[in-house]
């Protein structure tokens, strides 16, 4: 079986393909067909060849720092953080742009401001704000682009169902692989020891945490008692 095959078989068990009920005029192209309940099935060729496409843009920046990814989608943190870990990209501190970060020069000083040669974003709607900041300084923009994604400001899409950290971590994997072969990293024929698991988003539930509800709730009660202590203080005040 070939690497392509291989590729494939990975975009289709981490459901890649399935895109949204909605279909946006721009991704019209990518799309194959429908499926018996209405959701849009996205052309995995398509998205493996723009996997490969968008990995030999990112390798052709000389300074990998100079690429930016973004995510704020939570569950696609993780897989931006690990995809700049093992490319040494640089990536957002959290799921929350702040706005000006690319054409904002007086958060210089603070550090916020950025001039990376190129942006990659998760969900062009959420990342709506990042990708109308590059526009403005002819930063190219890769985007993960679900069926109803417009393609405005975007220069390389890639269609897939971006709504499951499955699928978000799938792509993230496979690019920073191919990104690591291009630059000499890793052979053809040689397979990448890291696991696309630690790419996934993970729920940390209480249980895990060791806290039991009784805890939770005493301290939502205490939460309750500081807040109605602190309005009694201020109408007193007032």
């Amino acid at each position: 079986m070939s690497r392509k095959e291989q590729d494939i078989k990975r975009l289709i068990a981490s459901q890649c393909h399935i895109g949204t009920k909605q279909l946006h005029f721009d991704l019209k192209r990518y799309v194959s067909h429908r499926s018996d309940n209405g959701s849009y099935i996205l052309n995995l060729e398509e998205t493996w060849q723009h996997i490969k496409l968008a990995a030999r843009v990112i390798a052709a920046i000389e300074q990998p720092q100079d690429v930016m990814v973004v995510s704020s989608r939570p569950i696609g943190q993780r897989a931006v953080i690990k995809f700049a870990h093992y490319t040494q990209a640089s990536s957002t501190r959290s799921a929350r742009w702040t706005p000006g970060t690319l054409t904002n020069q007086s958060n210089s000083a603070s550090g916020k401001f950025q001039e990376p040669q190129l942006l990659i974003v998760t969900d062009p709607h959420l990342d709506r704000q990042a990708i109308v900041e590059a526009s403005y300084v002819n930063i190219p923009v890769i985007a993960l682009c679900n069926s109803d994604t417009p393609l405005q400001f975007v220069d390389i899409p890639i269609p897939v169902g971006n709504r499951e950290t499955k699928s978000i971590s799938m792509v993230y994997w496979l690019l920073a692989r191919e990104v690591k072969i291009l630059r000499g990293e890793l052979r053809q024929d040689e397979e990448w020891d890291v696991l696309v698991d630690l790419f996934y988003h993970k729920e940390i539930t209480n249980d895990q945490l060791g806290i039991t509800d009784n805890q939770v709730k005493q301290e939502a009660e205490g939460e309750d008692h500081e807040q109605q202590a602190e309005g009694e203080k201020a109408d007193k005040d007032w």
